[in-house]
Parts: structure tokens; C-alpha cells; sequence
């Protein structure tokens, strides 16, 4: 008997203790809500009842911020003293003393009760901590500022609180106070380099009239004058320049530190990929020297030469910028550097590109041809690379009028490398090659497989292919407009654009109202730029935009036409506004990484 009493009295506790958490958490719920809404009468009577039994430091700010809503300032008062009267750290209710007063308007009030925190200050890290932020929750930054400098005094520390009144005196918009105070902080040790430049980044993100980042040039510029030795002020200079994407500059700094520390040239080259990503072709390209010129001894040498070589034929083939004398510069170049890392992957990798800049822009094919065939001799090269030197070998043969050869080893790269991604691509570069030649079913059974690639951009491209076949086929009929545009297609890989334009107009001529206009549009544009003609390639990239908003081209046409507005017509304005349209019109668009990249530069973010 004694022992179910016992059961049923505990049931009956736990039943109450359930009930009561339950009823609690429901009111703290509930007054939230009403908080939230700012109907502070409904609010303020449940967080009294709350405070009332727990006693909470949380539902004491509710309350008091439900009567300061009310404008019940009376009860408030009486609420702040009744709490300052029960805690051993008093300091942090006066200053919310000091803060209701000066919503009164009592501001000798206020005064008094901030001076008496500042007067009280102990010699206690913590506890300057606490009221300092307290006065910076209130926004009574000048009495936090007091707090913390009454602070470094009290525990005889100057370099205390440097990182605090930094973030105090960014939020006061008082940047040269910040900057010093984070400057101070590097003399002490140059291991807050990173965390200094952290707190920067979203400093200058902010600094819409670039006041922060002059104000900040200009000290680093003193303090690398005054202090030589700490050279952590020219690492936060160069740092301070790639932001801006200054990369001249930043090169000067970084030749200036490499030469002081006697270093091996990685600062360089990592600068160099740095700007070579931007499309700051020319820095890269001098950064590279640098490394260079230093000698073969050095470690950077052949990486440097190496890569060199990449950002010119980057720099030609994709600004599209050069005369005949480039390209052999070029091709020199490439051939030297070939020699200097001898028979490895490096030099496959040069060689490849050599024998494509050989080809499609030298109009050489017997030696693209030879440079192939020594690279595929090489022993213990790596797979991955000697297949893609056999596509490129395939497509310069295409480029020559050969295309037993050509198809043959698309064949055999295809036979290689079963499900992966150059086995894909020598797939669709088969499949290309027969729509080419006008052999439209076979190509198109081949790309429909290839739709479900693990590749992106080849699924992309050949769901693009069948598209163009599928909307432009007839059953059991001669399609002469898909005819005259695949060799017209043709022409232009083989770089006979004169006669590819003349092929397109002709079918505009002959099929005013076929399917096939749109991308007979595309294509003209892609030719007029290849060729410089970027008035006309605008031209037809727009028609394509306004026209042909839904088609398959119309986001590769948006974004090239923002391009040529970027780098050619010199209108950064309207190449913003069309990269914005390519994150908003097409989110879908494999073009979406680089418009957003893009647009962001030139809206004038910083680099991350």
C-alpha cells in the first residue's frame, strides 16, 4: 500500500513539474510573439509574470524593453534600480540607467550615470569587457572608446582591447583611429596579419568611395617608410592592391619583398595566376619574367617558363588580339620551352597547344602534325594526356581535309576510354565529324547518348547538336538547309570564314522562314568575332536575345554579347547590365559562374 502511494505521488509531481515547463514555454512563446508584433501591453504583462518567477536576465530585457515601448519610462526606472540593487556588477544596469534617461531627454542625468561606470571601472579584464559592450549595445561609442582606454591604463597593458577599439572606431566610421589600432596590432606581431586582413575585407567591401582603402594606402606607406624591418606592412600592401586588383602595384611590392627576404620567386608566381585569372594577362606575363630572369638554378624556373608560355597563347587566343608576328613569337616560345623541360607531361601539355596554335592560327598542319607525333613517342607519359594529344591530333587532321584519318582516331581515343570524360569527348567529336558530313541520323543516335554524360559541358554541347539536327530534319526527305549549314560549320572550323559567311547568307537567302535561321544568326556572330568585327557579332548576338529569347542560343549569345560590350565596345555599364540578365533570365546557364564572377567585378567587389 505504502509503495503505490509512493508511485502515485511522484506521478502527481512529475504530472505538475510537465504541466508547469509546458505553460511556461507556451508564455515565453506566446509574449515573444506579441514582442515580435510590438504589441508591447500584451507582451509586457506576460514577460512581468515570467521575470517575476524565474528571475531570468533574459525576460528582465523583454520586460524592460516592453516598458520603454510603452514609453513607461516611470516603471522602467524602477524595474532597472530594483535589478541594480540585486547584482554584484552593478556598472552594466547604470549604463541602462544612463540610456533610459537619455531617451527622457534628462541628458545631465545620463552624463552622470556613464561617468559614474567610467570612475567605477575595475581593474578587471572581463568586467571592462562587459561594460564596454554594454555602451556599444546602447550606441554610446564615445563612452566605450573611455571604457576600453581606462581599461589598458588600469592593467597597465597598452596593447590590450587593440582588436575592440579597432571594431569601435569602424563602427564610429572613425577609420583612421581603425587603421591604427590594426597596424599597432601587426607591430606587435605580424601572426594577426590574417586576422587583421579578415576584419579588413568587409571594411572595404563597405567603402563605397574608396576613403578606407586611401586612408589605409597611405599608413601602410609611412609605416613601411618609418619601420623597414617589419615587412608584415608591405605583405598587408600588396594584399590591400590585389583587392583593388591593382596587380601592378601589388607585383612592385611583391618584387620589392622577394628581393629584401632574398626568396625563391613563389610569391611571384603566385601573383601571377592571381592576375592571369583576372585577364591581367600583361602582369602575369611580367611576374612570370621575374621568376625568369632569376636563372635555371632556381626552383620557380621551369614552372614559371611554363606557365608563361600558357598566359601568352591565353592572352592571344582569348582576347583574340594579335598579328602574324605574335604567333610566331609565339610558336618560338612554345618550341623553347618544350626543349628546356625535356620529355615529360610538361611538356605534352605545351605541345599540345603548340600544335593547335600551329595549326588553326599558322595554317600549319604538317608540323601541328610532327609536333604531335614526337609528343606520342614520349615513354612513361602520362595516359589522360597522350589521349588528348591524339584528340587534338584527330582534329588537325579534320582541320586538313582528312577525314578517314581524323575519324579513325576519334575511334581509338573513343575504344580507350570507355565512361570517362575524353572518352565522352572523342564520342562527340566523332558524332560532330558525321553531321559534318551530312550523315545527320547516326550523329544524332550518338549525341542522344552522350545527353546523359556526367560531363556537363559535353552533355550541354550535345544536347545543342541534337537540337540542331532534330529541329531541322525531315523524315524521308533531303534537308538542303541542315546540308548547307553543317558544311558551313565545316568551313568555319577549318578557319574558311569568308566562304562560311557566304554559305550562311545563302541559306538566308533560300530559307527565309526555316527553323534553322536562328542558329544560321549565332553562327554569323560567332564568326564576326573571331574575326574582330564586333559591331556586326553585337548585331547578330542581339537579334538572337530579342528574337530568339527561348532558344537554345539565347544564353551563349547574352553572355557573348555582354562580353564584347566588356573587352571590345568599352561599355562596362551595358556589359554589367547584360551579365546581370544572364544570372537572371538563364539561372539554368552553364555561363552563370562566370557572368556572376563577372558582373561582381564590375559592380567593384572585392576579390575573396
Amino acid at each position: 500500500m505504502a509503495v503505490k502511494r509512493f508511485f502515485f505521488i511522484l506521478f502527481l509531481s512529475l504530472f505538475s513539474i510537465t504541466a508547469y515547463t509546458q505553460n511556461k514555454s507556451s508564455d515565453t512563446q506566446l509574449a515573444y510573439q506579441y514582442y515580435r508584433n510590438n504589441d508591447f501591453e500584451k507582451a509586457s504583462v506576460l514577460y512581468q509574470k515570467l521575470y517575476e518567477k524565474n528571475k531570468s536576465s533574459v525576460y528582465y530585457r523583454y520586460y524592460v524593453n516592453c516598458l520603454i515601448g510603452l514609453q513607461d519610462y516611470e516603471l522602467a526606472e524602477k524595474v532597472i534600480k530594483k535589478q541594480l540593487k540585486k547584482k554584484r556588477n552593478k556598472l552594466p544596469y547604470y549604463i541602462e540607467l544612463g540610456s533610459l534617461y537619455k531617451l527622457q531627454n534628462k541628458l545631465s542625468k545620463a552624463k552622470d550615470r556613464y561617468d559614474y561606470v567610467i570612475k567605477k571601472l575595475p581593474a578587471n579584464e572581463n568586467q571592462i569587457s562587459v561594460v564596454a559592450s554594454k555602451f556599444i549595445v546602447k550606441r554610446e561609442y564615445d563612452y566605450a572608446e573611455k571604457a576600453y582606454l581606462k581599461g589598458k591604463k588600469l592593467l597597465n597593458d597598452k596593447d590590450l582591447f587593440n582588436f575592440e577599439l579597432a571594431n569601435l572606431y569602424y563602427y564610429q566610421r572613425n577609420f583612421a583611429k581603425m587603421i591604427e589600432q590594426y597596424l599597432n596590432m601587426l607591430s606587435i606581431s605580424e601572426m594577426y596579419l590574417q586576422t587583421v586582413q579578415n576584419r579588413l575585407q568587409s571594411a572595404v567591401y563597405g567603402d563605397v568611395d574608396n576613403s578606407l582603402r586611401a586612408l589605409l594606402k597611405t599608413a601602410l606607406i609611412k609605416r613601411i617608410q618609418k619601420q623597414a624591418d617589419k615587412t608584415v606592412f608591405n605583405e598587408l600592401l600588396i594584399w590591400l592592391y590585389i583587392q583593388e586588383k591593382d596587380f601592378e602595384n601589388a607585383m612592385v611590392q611583391a618584387k620589392a619583398l622577394d628581393l629584401r627576404n632574398n626568396e625563391n620567386g613563389e610569391r611571384l608566381i603566385a601573383l601571377a595566376r592571381l592576375a592571369s585569372s583576372n585577364e591581367n594577362y600583361d602582369v602575369a606575363v611580367s611576374a612570370y619574367q621575374y621568376v625568369v630572369d632569376k636563372g635555371v638554378n632556381f626552383g620557380y624556373f621551369l614552372i614559371a617558363k611554363k606557365e608563361q608560355v600558357e598566359v601568352i597563347y591565353k592572352k592571344l587566343t582569348n582576347k583574340n588580339n594579335f598579328n602574324q608576328d605574335d604567333l610566331i613569337s609565339l610558336e618560338n616560345n612554345f618550341i623553347n620551352t618544350i626543349f628546356v623541360l625535356g620529355e615529360n607531361d610538361e611538356a605534352i601539355e605545351l605541345s599540345i597547344k603548340l600544335a593547335h596554335l600551329q595549326a588553326f592560327y599558322l595554317n600549319e598542319s604538317e608540323k601541328a602534325i610532327k609536333t604531335l607525333g614526337n609528343s606520342l613517342k614520349i615513354k612513361r607519359a602520362n595516359s589522360r594526356l597522350l589521349a588528348k594529344c591524339k584528340l587534338e591530333l584527330a582534329d588537325v587532321y579534320l582541320y586538313s581535309g582528312d577525314m578517314w584519318n581524323s575519324t579513325l582516331i576519334y575511334a581509338q581515343v573513343e575504344r580507350s576510354n570507355k565512361n570517362n570524360p575524353i572518352g565522352y569527348e572523342a564520342k562527340f567529336r566523332k558524332s560532330k565529324l558525321a553531321y559534318y558530313l551530312g550523315n545527320f541520323k547516326w550523329a544524332q543516335a550518338q549525341l542522344d547518348v552522350l545527353k546523359a554524360s556526367t560531363s556537363k559541358l559535353i552533355a550541354n554541347d550535345a544536347c545543342q547538336l541534337s537540337l540542331l539536327i532534330s529541329d531541322n530534319s525531315e523524315e524521308d526527305t533531303v534537308n538542303a538547309s541542315l546540308e548547307m549549314y553543317s558544311r558551313a560549320d565545316l568551313l568555319f572550323f577549318r578557319n574558311k570564314d569568308s566562304l562560311a559567311l557566304l554559305t550562311l547568307d545563302s541559306i538566308l537567302m533560300q530559307f527565309p522562314t526555316n527553323s534553322i535561321i536562328d542558329d544560321v544568326i549565332f553562327k554569323k556572330a560567332t564568326i564576326y568575332l573571331k574575326n574582330k568585327q564586333y559591331n556586326k557579332a553585337a548585331k547578330n548576338f542581339k537579334k538572337i536575345v530579342d528574337t530568339y529569347s527561348y532558344d537554345v542560343w539565347a544564353d551563349n549569345a547574352l553572355f557573348n554579347l555582354a562580353q564584347i560590350y566588356d573587352n571590345h565596345l568599352q561599355d562596362k555599364q551595358k556589359a554589367q547590365q547584360l551579365y546581370k540578365r544572364v544570372l537572371t533570365d538563364y539561372p539554368g546557364s552553364i555561363y552563370v559562374i562566370q557572368a556572376r564572377k563577372r558582373f561582381r567585378s564590375l559592380r567593384g567587389d572585392l576579390l575573396e
